[in-house]
């Protein structure tokens, strides 16, 4: 029985480490780029709009105040963002589905573009009191 017990933590802690994003260097790319582009990272964040207190959720006006007092401060040379809707589920109240926004960001890695996106998320985190947000990592070829 332990050493069953054993054997399912260690696969538990296996698959949870599979979760882990690797960093966006380590994302495949397109081995060269088509002619004039280069690779730049991508970061996509889905911010979810529902509040927690049940509330009418985030309003556009409030979006849009979070976008210029914390992410385009981080990230002057542009970013994308626009509305979807999604579903995930919560850990205590099951199925929830809500409108979401995601953002789009472009940028060259380095440590101080990681310490801005994840200051990002934890702002949205901390102003709008959610569980979450959602963090998806590339790297692209980008012509402008």
């Amino acid at each position: 029985m332990r050493r069953a017990r054993i054997a399912a933590a260690g696969l538990l802690a296996t698959a949870l480490g599979a979760c882990a994003a690797p960093p966006p260097e380590a994302v495949a790319a397109p081995a060269a780029c088509a002619a004039g582009g280069s690779r730049m990272a991508r970061v996509e964040l889905i911010f979810g709009q529902a509040l927690a207190d049940g509330g009418s959720g985030v309003s556009e006006a409030q979006w849009l105040d979070f976008l210029a007092q914390e992410v385009t401060p981080r990230f002057p040379d542009g970013l994308t963002a626009f509305d979807a809707y999604g579903q995930w589920r919560h850990p205590d109240k099951g199925l929830v589905r809500l409108t979401s926004k995601v953002l789009l960001v472009w940028y060259l890695p380095s440590p101080e573009a990681e310490a801005a996106i994840e200051a990002i998320r934890a702002a949205y985190k901390r102003r709008f009191d959610q569980l979450s947000v959602m963090r998806v990592d590339g790297l692209d070829c980008v012509s402008f």
